[in-house]
This record gives C-alpha cells, sequence and structure tokens, in this order.
C-alpha cells in the first residue's frame, strides 16, 4: 500500500519486482528503473537524439550566470548574519562574559535554520534583493526582535511555508510579480549600455533584448524574442523550489552522518583546518573550495546513500527501446534514484555510509550512471554546480567555527518523503570548537 513514501514504494518494489517493473499510478502507466545499464539511452548526452527530452536541452547554467564568486561571497555574508542570530539566542541564558568568550551552547533545530540560510541565499542571487527568512525566524525564537528595512517580502514565513506546503496559489504568484516589476523598473530607468546588478532575473528579463550581452538572434538575423512575465516567473518558481529545500535537505542529512560517524567528522575538518588554517585571518574563497576533496566526498556519498531526490522522469512521444524492450510512445519512465545508488552490482556494501568510496578515487572507474544525484543527459540539472558549491560553503562556514552534536543520538532522522525527501527537523547542540 502506498503511504506516500516515494522512496520506500521504489525500493520495495525493486525488491520483490527487480530492477524494472510497471505500475499504474494516478491512471497512469509509468515504469519504474532501477539500474544503471538501462539508463544508457535515456540520459545519453546527445543533441541529435531528443526521445527522452522532456522540457529544454541542458545549458550550464551556473557557468553562465557567473554566479560562482558570488554564491561565496553571499554564503559568507549571510552566515555571518546567522551567527549573530545563533549568539544572541545563547546569551539569553549565559552572561555576557561567557558569550565573548565563546563558552556557550545552544539547542536549536539546524534543519530550520539551514532552510531560513538557503531561501535568504537564493532571492538574492536571483534577484539581488535582500530576504530576511533568518530575521523573521529568529523573531519568532527571541523575546527582543530586529527590524529590517527594505525587505523584499514583508512577511518571509508565510512565503516560504507556501513552498514547504506547496500551497503556491495567487498570494506566490502576486509575490513573484512583484519582484519582477520591480527588477523590471530598475533595468527600465537604467541607462541603455550601463553595467546592470548581475543576477538571474536580471538576465531572464533582458534575454533577447537590446541590453542582452549575448545579443542571440534568429537565423533571419532578428532578435528572438524577449522572455514574457509568465515564463520569467515560471524560471524564478523552479529556482526558488528547486534551490531552497534541497541544499538544506542535503546539509542536514550530511550534519545527521557526520554526528553518527565521528572518524568521518574529525578526518573532514582535518582537512578543513588545512586549507582554512585556525588563528588566521579566514577569506573563503571559491578556489580553495575545490581543493577540498574529502569534504565533496562526503557530499558525494550522503548524495548517494540519502539521496534528495527519490525519481526522475522521463516522457516519450514516439515508441523506442529500454532495457531490451519496445515501449510504445506515450510510456512515462521513473527512474529509481535510491534504487541505482544502493544497487549491489555497482556498490560494495551499499547501506554502508564511507565517503572513502569517492575519495581520490577515479568516477570513470564505476559506471556513469550509478550515481544520478543531478539526473544526466540533455535535462541534467543545470543548477549542479550551484548546490555544491553552497554545501562546500556551508560546511566550512560551520564545521570550522563550530562543533555540531545531536541532542539525541538515538533518535532517526525526521524527514518526509514524496518526489523528494525533505529534512523537517534536527535538533542540535551548538557550540564554538575549542
Amino acid at each position: 500500500m502506498f503511504t506516500s513514501n516515494t522512496r520506500h514504494l521504489y525500493l520495495s518494489l525493486q525488491k520483490q519486482y527487480g530492477d524494472i517493473c510497471e505500475i499504474y499510478m494516478n491512471g497512469f502507466r509509468r515504469i519504474i528503473i532501477s539500474r544503471p545499464v538501462y539508463l544508457e539511452k535515456m540520459l545519453a548526452p546527445s543533441s541529435k537524439d531528443t526521445t527522452f527530452l522532456i522540457r529544454l536541452p541542458y545549458t550550464e547554467g551556473l557557468n553562465e550566470l557567473g554566479m560562482s564568486g558570488r554564491v561565496v561571497e553571499w554564503a559568507n555574508k549571510l552566515f555571518s548574519e546567522l551567527e549573530e542570530y545563533w549568539k544572541s539566542l545563547a546569551n539569553l541564558n549565559l552572561s555576557g562574559d561567557n558569550l565573548q568568550n565563546n563558552d556557550w551552547i545552544l539547542e536549536a533545530d539546524l534543519a530550520t535554520w539551514i532552510r531560513k540560510f538557503t531561501n535568504d541565499m537564493i532571492v538574492v542571487l536571483l534577484t539581488g534583493e535582500r530576504f530576511y527568512s533568518m530575521a523573521s525566524y529568529y523573531n519568532i525564537l527571541s523575546p527582543v526582535k530586529v527590524s529590517r528595512s527594505n525587505a523584499l517580502i514583508e512577511d518571509p514565513e508565510r512565503f516560504i511555508q507556501g513552498f514547504a506546503n506547496h500551497l503556491i496559489g495567487l498570494t506566490l504568484f502576486m509575490y513573484l510579480d512583484m519582484i519582477i516589476k520591480k527588477k523590471r523598473k530598475e533595468i527600465e530607468e537604467t541607462p541603455v549600455g550601463a553595467k546592470l546588478r548581475h543576477n538571474m532575473l536580471t538576465s531572464l528579463i533582458t534575454a533577447n533584448t537590446e541590453r542582452d550581452i549575448n545579443n542571440i538572434k534568429s537565423v533571419k538575423g532578428d532578435m528572438i524574442r524577449p522572455l514574457t512575465d509568465n515564463e520569467i516567473r515560471s524560471n524564478l518558481f523552479d529556482a526558488f523550489t528547486g534551490s531552497t529545500d534541497t541544499i538544506s535537505t542535503s546539509f542536514s542529512i550530511i550534519s545527521y552522518y557526520l554526528c553518527h560517524y565521528p572518524q568521518v567528522k574529525q578526518k573532514m575538518i582535518t582537512e578543513i583546518d588545512s586549507i582554512f588554517p585556525q588563528n588566521t585571518s579566514f577569506n573563503m574563497k571559491y578556489e580553495d573550495l575545490l581543493k577540498l576533496e574529502y569534504c565533496d566526498a562526503v557530499i558525494n556519498e550522503v548524495s548517494r546513500i540519502r539521496p534528495t531526490g527519490n525519481e526522475f522522469p522521463r516522457y516519450v512521444e514516439n515508441p523506442c527501446e529500454v532495457a531490451g524492450y519496445l515501449w510504445d510512445a506515450g510510456t512515462m519512465f521513473h527512474i529509481n534514484i535510491n534504487g541505482i545508488h544502493l544497487h549491489k552490482d555497482h556498490w560494495p556494501n551499499p547501506e554502508i555510509f564511507d565517503p572513502d568510496r569517492f575519495y581520490k578515487k577515479d568516477p570513470n572507474a564505476r559506471h556513469k550512471f550509478s550515481l544520478v544525484t543531478f539526473g544526466g543527459g540533455l535535462r541534467d540539472c543545470p543548477g549542479r554546480k550551484l548546490a555544491t558549491i553552497e554545501l562546500l560553503s556551508l560546511i566550512v562556514l560551520v564545521f570550522r567555527k563550530y562543533d555540531i552534536e545531536l541532542i539525541d543520538m538515538n533518535a532517526p532522522i525526521v524527514t518526509k518523503s514524496s518526489i523528494v525527501n525533505s529534512c523537517e527537523e534536527l535538533k542540535v547542540r551548538i557550540r564554538p570548537r575549542n
């Protein structure tokens, strides 16, 4: 019986029926695929064969937007703000001397705090405007309130809860329209040729206009039409939903596993200290994040054993062949991410958490589709680089300065599973490292 837990459903189907099976759900025939080799044709990165293309061809996404450096810059700024909230809440039960000496402990829901952090991060990266969900959450917890002027949205909690509960509706679209209109006005009041603030929304509004730095033209030499507000809104919606809860959930699960595997945690902290030494001025740069090979291995292993996504679909409009079978036009395929990531033929001891399986290992030594965290082929996730940089930044910012321990080591991680997995709560103790 399906109880809305997609992870358990797909894994149970794989166990009972094997690596490819057929189910009917919501009136539709669906083919569940759980073996990497069956993805060879489906995820082939060829622009000539678009059999399994859903919407748009693959783009470099973050590389085109030039966001790498800005992610690190804003991670530094926003984490400094987050630290002040943590210290202030800890100060409610401590004397000022203890707080100044970094001798304090804060019990907190790490999953919620990181979700607020990623909310604030993605808004400023996409729109260039500040959002204050961390401040709003702090005001809920603290009797001493903070005030923020020129906030993008006056009620961040209501806005974000709409995403979390999928209660999108009219209110969300009104907010997105407000963002778009504000940015359009700013661009219109800027002289043509003058430098605009670099963010995704500006790129979407100026695309295929005289302000477009790429100056994209049709075959006839005319400018391709600009994006409509509906198209811009759709892009923003995808970016908001794909870059907030998924990243915060990944970081929460990373923290959970690190608490249960102290040797992994210590090896990771040793690497962080080697790149960003203690008792020296801290200056996190994108180039330094790329040196964190073990931290990257931890991210990959958590993504393997507990991916944020449970499946991704492929729909075919024409007959095709997959896994040695011929399929009719109109077939819907669902790639079982957990089944692939835990497949015993491709991962030794797949249920064991072991980042060393990725550390200093040649990725070509394993099947190229045995790890499909970000999908693959023409529909490979363009936000994969953003997610990796943000996760590496968070790992450095948090674990370089703070010790994180679970309040209850025996408590299972609280997640909600549907198409994606969401960490609902992670109660921890936060204290400055000695």
